[in-house]
């Protein structure tokens, strides 16, 4: 097996457009693997955990290009580089086939389409608070999806957008639903009356997508990235969201979506909620609930039972009937476990996550079951991964962290880096279970199936008696269609529970019995 590399100094190209040109390039004869990536350090420890590591790269930077390929001759090799040149010059000579002009800057952007009052920003983070600023002045709320951005430059911008009675969703802010149009990582819910404000994307899309797919509607979903909780930021925008949404006359319920604030911003809200005339119903990840109750709210144990009461308060519902249906699927799950649990061969848990929130509620489901669990985001810190690419015991991974994700796609777009980590895991005898989440919706990978169909099957040829447990966040609307992926994913072996919830609990019940 060979292994070479190049490196183009100054060679910027954005994280998409090089997933595209790698998964071009393994579709080679005589290609074992390879990756175009930015010079980034966390893509330097991820080319080094992948073996595609070589000894020019180690003087990269972020704007330098690195093209690593493995394969089984140099005339493979020498195949592969020329096709790379190909495909980077098609990438640059590419023209807008819809005879649209571009907009080269934002002020451009602002005169071509008068009337715009929002700006979505998806660049370098160390570009983005710039441009979020030039927004910003410019009358335009600002929804930043981008990551990286320093914590001192988001507070500047949230102070200043507060003093000029604008939005700053963001920074690494996934998702929103705004008048009815989903942003970034959204889903396609119904129409109705559920506001939601959100400091936390996945959290947002699994709630909404819930929400709908029990019959009731999203009026407005506002994200406001997490570190807006934070005692830094001081909940700025989660709690302009929140005042945004009492005042609007198609909201009637509003949910609120959070990892722990800190003390101080959780008074904020909860003073906030006071003022609320309209029914507030709050899950804090993992968090304390009295405060919220004593304020006012309903909150929730998860996500799933959030997204129940709301629905069941919108369609004039009993909650306690909703809640009667879960607690019966759960006497289900436990019947489940134990069939299941038979035919288990290892004994440990392997959780491969996209949205770090579900990661962080499969955790919380899981301390109750087997204690806490290790990863690169845990619950506890005592349980924190010495080395990300290598698991320990019962291991709950984010893989939408930063260190997997700084020059890279998000892993709902590129499933490149999390296939690879369930061949890894199914190849050890002792993961007795994967556990995934599936998320759909605008942004995200429009056929996760024929991502994930093959790399399920390839796993249970390694090990057949491996038990794959997943959940699908979003509704049969999504351009993937729910539906859809669930009979896919269903017949090429994985088990598809109603919700992330739902999942995480048959696995830690099936955990608790093999043990």
């Amino acid at each position: 097996m060979i292994v070479k590399g190049i490196l183009k100094k100054g060679a910027y190209y954005d994280s998409v457009s090089l997933m595209i040109v790698s998964k071009e390039l393994n579709k080679l004869d005589g290609v074992v693997d390879s990756s175009v990536v930015m010079g980034t350090q966390e893509n330097r420890a991820i080319l080094n955990a992948a073996g595609l590591m070589v000894s020019d790269f180690d003087k990269s930077n972020d704007t330098d290009l690195l093209i690593s390929i493995k394969a089984i001759s140099e005339e493979a090799i020498s195949n592969a580089f020329a096709k790379v040149d190909q495909l980077l010059k098609d990438i640059r000579n590419k023209h807008d086939e819809t005879g649209n002009v571009k907009a080269h800057s934002l002020d451009q952007a602002v005169k071509q389409l008068s009337g715009a009052n929002l700006s979505l920003i998806s660049i370098a983070g160390k570009y983005a608070a710039r441009e979020a600023m030039k927004a910003l002045q410019q009358g335009l709320h600002v929804m930043l999806f981008s990551d990286n951005v320093s914590i001192s430059e988001e507070i500047e911008l949230k102070q200043f957008a507060q003093s000029k009675g604008l939005m700053v969703m963001g920074p690494d802010c996934g998702t929103a639903i705004i008048n009815g149009i989903p942003l970034a990582f959204a889903n396609v819910v119904q129409k109705g009356n559920i506001g939601i404000v959100a400091a936390s994307g996945t959290g947002l899309q699994e709630v909404s997508s819930l929400i709908s797919n029990e019959g009731a509607g999203i009026s407005q979903a506002i994200g406001t990235g997490g570190r807006d909780v934070k005692k830094e930021v001081g909940g700025i925008m989660f709690i302009e969201a929140m005042k945004a949404l009492a005042l609007d006359e198609e909201t009637k319920i509003i949910v609120l979506i959070s990892k722990p604030p800190h003390e101080e911003v959780l008074q904020k809200i909860s003073d906030e909620i006071n003022k609320i005339k309209k029914p507030v119903i709050a899950i804090l990840i993992g968090g304390n609930p009295k405060p919220l109750r004593d304020a006012g709210a309903i909150p929730a144990h998860n996500l799933e039972e959030a997204a129940i009461y709301a629905a069941s308060l919108a369609k004039g519902i009993e909650v306690e009937k909703a809640l009667n249906k879960i607690e019966l699927r759960d006497i289900e799950i436990l019947a489940q476990s134990e069939k299941l649990a038979k035919n288990c061969s290892g004994k440990y848990i392997r959780g491969l996550f996209n949205g770090g929130t579900l990661c962080d509620e499969a955790q919380l489901i899981l301390k109750d079951t087997i204690g806490y669990v290790h990863s690169n985001a845990p619950l506890n810190p005592d349980y924190q991964l010495k080395n990300l690419w290598k698991s320990e015991e019962n291991t709950i991974l984010d893989m939408g962290e930063d260190e997997f994700t700084s020059g890279r796609p998000h892993p709902m777009i590129d499933f490149s880096l999390r296939n690879k980590r369930i061949i890894e895991e199914a190849e050890n005898k002792e993961v007795a279970i994967i556990l995934l989440d599936v998320v759909l919706g605008y942004g995200s990978h429009l056929d996760p199936a024929s991502e994930l169909v093959p790399v399920i099957r390839k796993a249970l040829e390694i090990s057949p008696k491996l038990l794959f447990i997943c959940s699908v966040t979003g509704t049969n609307q999504d351009p993937q269609n729910r539906i859809e992926i669930i009979q896919k994913l269903q017949k090429a072996g994985a088990i598809v529970m109603p919700s992330n919830v739902a999942a995480s609990k048959l696995v830690g019940t099936i955990a608790k019995l093999i043990r």
